[in-house]
């Protein structure tokens, strides 16, 4: 059956009025009214998930694994209701939510196998030494604990793996961390569904009630009260440089500075070496349009940037490239304010000096076209304007005049998620010369392929330098994302009765 909001905040596993509402803004579909988050919400659920901490950092790796098997089971039960209003918000295609949805339970299941391990931990232990001289050795072994409730800030681009119950969200439960969720106003029927899931899971694994709350969004005090909470131990967050950084910014201020785990932006570069541009120009422009316009170019990984040499390869790769978005239809994107911003992104790429437009589609209200547009290298080289992410399918082409601007190009960069290079077998002397650069400039590192997929395993990284993300050590994809969430804490000469259960075995 249909599924209609009922426009409350879950606080403690309670359905929680608010004084006012705000209106959601669906793609299609009807609006609903949802309750605006307030100061003293968050104080309630910051509260409430202080007084779980000391439950549920104490339950076994065995029952915390249950909770979030129960929570991918819980979703699963729910699939319909959250594919039909979540493509009703977003405007997101059917297909797309529904594989997103699979990401999400299955990254639950992932953490669920990883913690049963238990070698995440990284637990050690050195064995007292009483008898050395010219001192005794105590007893020494060390563990990775829960750091305490944790803040996670729901996404616009992904409304169920990087929101209410996405990678942060699980990461931090999986570590043994409350979680309290300011969810994103762009889609928080979406958020509602899924948070009702979590609830119920929470319940039949016997959960305290304060392990998880939702709070809508509707007012950007909420996020400040949020991060400066002194109970708060950590932030996740995905969204945009400027938003981020004003967070970042307050947890760095706080009496107690706290992590603050941000995912801020990314132009993901893509470099056409030589010998591949020669060879496979029109296959790499075409492959390159189809990664530009996924999702209307809203993914964090997007391709924004190709760097190839000037000549008639690089003619060639852009006339594959424009050809293939010349037949691409506007599509809806997220939220209004997005679509503004994507304009406001192609005014800026467009008006930069020596910037030429290849092949530009119109689009009205909420909708994006695809843009393409290319410049030289001395002019890219010379715009730091041009460096930023327009978040949407965007593509400008850079054509270095030579080898070693190329190289100047890529140690210029600022912190990316993803860098590229296409290259084939006759590439690889000059590839060796670029990997070492790339590889300080981002979390990942891609040969022959188109970085809009990111898979959820154990050896994913998904962050960078800055500005890609606030810190360049961590992940929020993949197994590693739980260490975030967790410290190391050493026992000397403690009983075994005192110390933590997993460090039984």
């Amino acid at each position: 059956m249909p599924f209609t909001p009922h426009g409350k905040h879950l606080i403690a596993g309670e359905w929680t009025e608010g004084e006012k509402t705000f209106a959601s803004t669906p793609a299609h579909g009807p609006s609903h009214d949802f309750a605006v988050g307030t100061e003293d919400l968050v104080d309630r659920a910051v509260r409430a998930a202080e007084d779980a901490f000391e439950i549920y950092a104490a339950t076994s790796r065995s029952a915390r694994a249950d909770f979030l098997e129960a929570i991918a089971e819980e979703i699963e039960e729910r699939a319909e209701q959250i594919t039909e209003i979540g493509t009703q918000e977003t405007g997101l295609p059917e297909g797309r939510l529904e594989g997103e949805r699979g990401r999400t339970v299955g990254q639950m299941r992932l953490f669920a196998d990883h913690i049963r391990d238990g070698a995440y931990l990284d637990r050690r232990h050195d064995e007292a030494k009483p008898d050395r001289a010219p001192a005794p050795r105590p007893e020494l072994v060390m563990i990775q604990r829960p750091i305490g409730p944790v803040a996670v800030f729901g996404a616009s681009n992904f409304p169920l793996a990087f929101s209410v119950a996405g990678g942060d969200t699980a990461a931090a439960l999986a570590a043994g961390c409350p979680v309290v969720v300011k969810g994103h106003s762009a889609h928080p029927g979406t958020g509602e569904i899924v948070a009702e899931a979590i609830k119920v899971a929470a319940a039949r694994t016997d959960m305290p009630a304060g392990v998880f709350s939702l709070i809508q969004g509707g007012d950007r005090k909420v996020g400040q009260a949020l991060v400066q909470h002194p109970l708060i131990k950590a932030v996740g967050f995905t969204g945009s440089l400027s938003g981020g950084r004003a967070l970042y910014d307050l947890c760095a201020q706080r009496p107690e500075p706290i992590p603050f785990f941000g995912e801020l932006g990314s132009v993901n570069p893509m470099f056409v070496l030589d010998t591949a541009a020669e060879t496979r120009a029109e296959e790499m422009g075409k492959g390159w349009a189809g990664s530009l316009v996924m999702g209307a170019g809203q993914f964090c990984t997007n391709p924004g940037i190709a760097i190839i040499t000037d000549g008639a390869a690089a003619d060639r790769f852009v006339k594959a490239a424009a050809e293939a978005l010349a037949g691409v239809q506007p599509q809806v994107m997220l939220t209004d304010r997005i679509a503004d911003a994507y304009g406001e992104g192609r005014a800026r790429v467009a008006g930069g000096a020596d910037v030429e437009v290849v092949q530009v589609a119109e689009a009205t209200g909420r909708s994006a076209a695809p843009a393409l547009y290319q410049t030289t290298g001395e002019a890219f080289l010379a715009n730091p304007e041009l460096h930023h992410e327009v978040f949407g399918p965007l593509g400008l082409v850079v054509r270095a005049a030579s080898e070693d601007e190329r190289m100047q190009i890529a140690r210029g960069l600022e912190g990316q998620l993803t860098v590229t290079m296409h290259m084939d077998d006759a590439d690889m002397e000059d590839a060796r010369a670029l990997a070492p650069v790339l590889e300080r400039k981002a979390g990942r590192v891609l040969v022959n392929g188109f970085p809009t997929g990111v898979e959820v395993v154990d050896s994913m990284v998904h962050g960078g330098p800055y500005p890609a993300s606030t810190n360049f050590g961590a992940t929020s994809v993949g197994t590693l994302s739980i260490r975030r969430f967790l410290r190391p804490v050493c026992y000397q000469n403690m009983p075994a009765g005192l110390l933590p259960e997993s460090l039984d075995d």
